[in-house]
């Protein structure tokens, strides 16, 4: 379903996800400069993001692609203060809508376990 050789652009602000193909449109041209139809894919998410919507166009028209998790939430991408999307890579895009954890977990400490012998 997900056409290659695509840009995807991730939207890093949340939006409310009962708009539709005009109203998700106007966001992309807005935030992020991009006209609806020039071939990228567009994947916006809800607040509690466990729900997310794809606006592409297939060449004869727009489509928009809805998912929402049955359990957890989809991790959204970091990208650098003040952006509005961040682009990612196709294989990035499929993992994130299999809801496969996009950032490294942080390191945990451990504690040393030492042996003491007298």
């Amino acid at each position: 379903m997900i056409p290659h050789g695509v840009e995807v652009f991730v939207g890093l602000e949340p939006i409310d996800l009962r708009w539709g193909f005009e109203r998700l449109s106007g966001v992309v041209a807005e935030k992020l400069g991009r006209s609806a139809r020039s071939g990228a894919l567009f994947v916006f998410f809800g607040k509690r993001r466990s729900a997310l919507k794809v606006v592409f166009f297939d060449g004869t028209g727009l489509c928009l692609f809805y998912k929402r998790l049955d359990a957890g939430t989809f991790r959204i991408p970091t990208a650098p203060e003040g952006e509005a999307a961040v682009v990612i890579e196709e294989r990035v895009l499929e993992d994130l809508l299999d809801g496969i954890d996009l950032e490294p977990a942080p390191a945990r400490r451990t504690r040393s376990t030492r042996i003491v012998t007298h």
